[in-house]
């Protein structure tokens, strides 16, 4: 699972977010952005590609380690 993080203060807007990845970002009116934070493995790539893109640098992509007793045969 990948966390991503955004800094609403920051963000102003420029939805290069919403345009690379549109699966997880969405612009809400002029300004407004929705975001899923907890998003798949398989969509890291263009989550990369996303923040890179952001001009003020408000999105924050980290993983999120799973707990051991959640992944099968772990002890």
């Amino acid at each position: 699972m990948v966390r991503i993080a955004v800094d609403l203060n920051r963000c102003q807007g420029y939805a290069q977010c919403a345009f690379l990845a549109p699966e997880i970002f969405a612009m809400h009116g002029d300004e407004g952005l929705l975001y899923d934070p907890d998003a798949d493995e398989a969509q890291r790539g263009r989550l990369a590609q996303a923040a890179a893109a952001c001009p003020v640098q408000a999105i924050l992509v980290d993983a999120v380690d799973e707990p051991a007793e959640a992944v099968p045969g772990a002890r």
